[in-house]
This record gives C-alpha cells, sequence and structure tokens, in this order.
C-alpha cells in the first residue's frame, strides 16, 4: 500500500524519498519498481521532507511515529494507519508537542487505485492542505469536517464490518466443521441465504495471505470499540481468528477452504 500512495503522490509531479536502511529485500523491490528516491535512513530522510506519510501494520504506529519525532522533524506528519481514534489523537498530542503538524489519515480500499474505489480519508487542521499533492491521481482524497481522529474512527467502523466479518465466517465455517455439519451448513445457506452460500468461501480465503497483518487491525477495533464503552470481545476474537492464520502470510495462491479450517482449529483440527 505504501508504494501505491507513493506513486499517486508522484501523479502530482512531487518528489517522493523511502528509506532503506533495516527494510526487507521486497521492500527494496517494491520502491525500486515505485522509483523512490533512497535516502539511505530515517535522519536524512526527515532533513529532507517537509511532509511524512506513515503507512505500516498498526502495531508498529506508535514507534513509527517516535522515531519520527526523535529525528527533528518539523514539517507535516500524516499517520494514514489502522488505528483506533484514541491511539491517533495520543500520537496527535505527541506531534504538536514538538512543533509537527499532525494529520490523522486512513485507507479504505485495494492498493490498485486505478479500479478507482479506493480511498484516502484525512482529518485535522493540514488535512486540506495534505490532499493537495494527491490532485491528478487516482486515489480519491476526502477531508472529513470531524475532529481530529475522525479518519482513523472511520476506517475502524468500516473494517469493522468487512473485515471482522470475514473473520466470523472463517471462526463459523471451522465450528461446523469440528461438530461434522458443515454440509448440512452450506446446505441450508444455499436455501435461505444464497449471498453466503455463493461468496463465504471466497471471503475466507482472500484474507489469509493478510491475516498477520489483519490481526492487530481487529486489536485497533477491539480499542476503539472499548473507548466507546461498546463490548470489544468480538474483535479480539477475531484477532485471533487472524492470528491462527498467520502461516497464510504473502501466500501467492488461495489454501484450499478446509486448509483454512484446520488452521483456524489449531490442535482439535
Amino acid at each position: 500500500m505504501g508504494s501505491s500512495i507513493a506513486v499517486a503522490i508522484q501523479q502530482n509531479g512531487q518528489r517522493v524519498l523511502w528509506a532503506s536502511e533495516g527494510r526487507s529485500e521486497d521492500s527494496h523491490m517494491r520502491a525500486e519498481k515505485a522509483n523512490l528516491e533512497d535516502a539511505g535512513n530515517l535522519p536524512t530522510l526527515v532533513i529532507e521532507s517537509g511532509l511524512i506519510l506513515s503507512v505500516c501494520p498498526p502495531e508498529f504506529s506508535p514507534q513509527t511515529g517516535a522515531n519520527v519525532s526523535e529525528s527533528g522533524f518539523k514539517g507535516i506528519y500524516v499517520d494514514a494507519n489502522a488505528i483506533s481514534p484514541a491511539r491517533s489523537r495520543e500520537l496527535g498530542v505527541l506531534m504538536e508537542k514538538i512543533g509537527v503538524s499532525y494529520v490523522d489519515g486512513s485507507i479504505v480500499g485495494s492498493s490498485d487505485f486505478s479500479k478507482g474505489s479506493s480511498y484516502l480519508y484525512l482529518s485535522g487542521p493540514k488535512a486540506p492542505l495534505v490532499s493537495e499533492i494527491f490532485e491528478g491521481s487516482d486515489l480519491h482524497v476526502v477531508v472529513l469536517d470531524g475532529p481530529l481522529g475522525a479518519a482513523s474512527a472511520l476506517k475502524m467502523c468500516y473494517a469493522a464490518w468487512t473485515k471482522g466479518s470475514a473473520a466470523l465466517l472463517s471462526g463459523i465455517l471451522s465450528l461446523a466443521k469440528d461438530e461434522s455439519v458443515l454440509d448440512e451448513l452450506w446446505e441450508q445457506w444455499k436455501v435461505s441465504q444464497k449471498g453466503l452460500y455463493t461468496g463465504a468461501e471466497q471471503r475466507v480465503l482472500e484474507g489469509t495471505a493478510k491475516a498477520w497483518r489483519f490481526a492487530g487491525e481487529m486489536e485497533e477495533i477491539a480499542n476503539a470499540f472499548l473507548g466507546s464503552s461498546l463490548p470489544d470481545g468480538f474483535h479480539r476474537a477475531a484477532a485471533e481468528i487472524y492470528r491462527r492464520q498467520s502461516g497464510f502470510k504473502d501466500a501467492s495462491e488461495l489454501p484450499p477452504l478446509d486448509e483454512v479450517i484446520r488452521t483456524v482449529l489449531g490442535s482439535k483440527s
């Protein structure tokens, strides 16, 4: 997703840098494909940049922000990660204390922006300024009128259903298999829930390669629910479902459903 964001910025004629130090071979390949300029390390990138946009797994968001703040950055910092509104606001307080302008962001949709269905939501006083760097790109950018944290809140609500319900389906199919009623469940869905009958398997399978990343996102969603005095247990459970699927990380092909079910059931299978 980060390289796709970079390409969208380049479509507006902007210079885009990245820091290769400590990054994986896959990250190097994506950066090379996107023609990103390598600053080498974070301190150099900070010196060269007026705006830094963070796109990483949610569990790394706080440390990424701390690393940037400790490097003397004084520009605009956009956290576009799947984090709870409260976590985003906490990061905003940290950044504002050291003179950094903070923008809360979130991304909805696939990394293939050419499909026209991917959105970057922004909130905060500097959000309109950030939106300008994407003008003319394939990424839809929406500045929200709500307070700082609104972009993260929207992402939490959206993914609570899309990814949360996919985890629920994984659990349901695994339970049915374990209780030897999976065939009967499919037959009942065929009669009364045609959408589930035709789409449930695909929804379960298509998330497996990124399940390792979705687990942290489910934890952030649970934190968001808890922050609004709502029960957080469902998405804690969804996080565990995805953690059990983490072995499918970056698989080039979708695994068979039976294999996913065995993985979710763990030792019981």
